[in-house]
């Protein structure tokens, strides 16, 4: 069973919703939380602002292409990622921003702040960008729930997040392609590389959960109801307390639309397991995954 959780109670510290999300880290890997500061209609309003970029003409979305910029910002076209080097690139569309930092901050160098690249679209920047800083907040009182939930402070995870590297993605799934076959999938099986993914979706099936025993279980939320998912990172940073679980979105008859946070500390965080000799920056990780991934990066290596 996967929880359901209030986060206004999880952000008061109810005990009940703290056992949830304990359950939920420790075991099946994900939850559900609503009641977010994210409402439906703000949430609508990302998915309608996301299709609307989708469905323009290819040229259009070329002038975006993160394939010329390098990075990972901007338009992905349906081939861009291959999350499972055991199947074909992953046939959706995406669209990536992240956190910008001031200028003449010593990390601005790093690709994981690389500048944001947006549509000639005043009303996408606008929607996206507004939506984006309220999704931090939302993901904060979350992983200030989860620092709870497995007996640290409030406020335990907060310094690490001071500069996050957090990708807000649209994703785009189109109907299940008739030449797909068995190696073909909106995104392979995976787990996040993260620490924290927070995930709007338009409501339509698509995701599945992985069992701990085998088997899958469908997963999906309506709009203004996220759900949650812990990834790699955050595996190993609190030495294996919190699971990675797998997941994939096969594709189905209709198209989906899904906008998830990927929500990771500043790059240069240790996140290595408590009390160990080992240095594992978060940035170098996510590098490291990233380079396996996006098929650009892959071409330059």
């Amino acid at each position: 069973m996967i929880p359901r959780i209030d986060a206004a109670a999880l952000a008061a510290g109810a005990p009940d919703a703290l056992e949830a999300l304990r359950l939920a880290a420790t075991g099946v890997g994900f939850a559900t939380v609503y009641n977010t500061a994210l409402t439906p209609a703000r949430v609508a309003e990302a998915i309608a602002t996301y299709a609307a970029f989708f469905h323009l003409p290819e040229a259009e979305k070329r002038a975006v292409d993160m394939a010329r910029t390098g990075s990972n910002r901007g338009w992905g076209a349906a081939g861009s990622e291959q999350v499972d080097p055991n199947a074909n690139p992953d046939y959706k569309q995406f669209f990536d921003v992240g956190f910008a930092l001031p200028e003449g901050h010593p990390l601005g160098g790093e690709t994981f702040y690389a500048p944001n690249v947006w549509p000639d679209d005043p009303a996408f920047y606008a929607v996206i960008s507004a939506y984006y800083s309220d999704a931090l907040k939302v993901a904060m009182n979350v992983l200030r729930g989860l620092a709870q939930a497995i007996g640290a402070d409030a406020t335990y995870f907060d310094e690490a997040f001071m500069a996050p590297m957090a990708l807000l993605r649209g994703n785009y799934y189109p109907a299940r392609p008739d030449w797909a076959g068995a190696r073909d999938f909106g995104i392979a099986t995976h787990t996040d590389y993260g620490c924290l993914t927070l995930l709007a979706t338009d409501g339509s099936p698509g995701l599945e959960v992985r069992k701990r025993g085998g088997g899958w279980i469908p997963l999906s939320a309506p709009p203004g109801e996220f759900i949650i998912n812990f990834g790699e990172m955050i595996e190993f940073w609190t030495d294996g307390v919190v699971k990675a679980t797998p997941h994939r979105v096969v594709g189905g008859t209709q198209e989906r639309i899904s906008i998830p946070l990927f929500f990771n500390p500043t790059y240069d965080t240790n996140v290595a397991p408590p009390g160990s000799d080992e240095v594992i920056k978060a940035g170098d990780h996510l590098s490291a995954r990233f380079r396996e991934t996006y098929v650009h990066l892959q071409a330059k290596a």
